[in-house]
């Protein structure tokens, strides 16, 4: 039996990659059934708890909805700057460039990072 020549080869890879394109985007498209914390529609449960000896809450706000979706972030009484994104993760002004699924895990984070400083709220 002779091997597939190098045009046969790229036939076959290029073929297959457009068969799981095509099934991705069958897939993407089908409705799943049930909804995901991350299609970006739900709102996150409330939190409060107490963290590497700092306090971070987290709530529906009221008022302010600029870029947290309507929620609200405190570490030790200060105003976390949270953002959502459009698949539904979070970020913070601390995090800026690493995405958390809630965002309890970003205030987790901030506080991490933040190594006992004092938040500074933005002006």
């Amino acid at each position: 039996m002779s091997r597939p020549t190098r045009r046969q080869a790229i036939g076959v890879t290029a073929g297959t990659l457009a068969g799981l394109a095509l099934a991705g985007s069958a897939h993407a498209a089908a409705p799943s059934g049930h909804s995901s914390a991350h299609d970006g529609h739900e709102a996150p449960e409330a939190f409060d708890e107490v963290f590497q000896g700092r306090r971070i809450q987290g709530a529906p706000a009221t008022g302010h909805t600029q870029h947290g979706g309507g929620y609200a972030v405190r570490i030790d009484g200060q105003e976390l700057h949270v953002m959502r994104n459009a698949d539904g993760t979070w970020i913070s002004v601390v995090n800026h460039y690493e995405p958390f699924a809630t965002p309890r895990a970003v205030a987790r984070a901030a506080v991490v990072e933040l190594q006992g400083a004092s938040l500074v709220p933005l002006a």
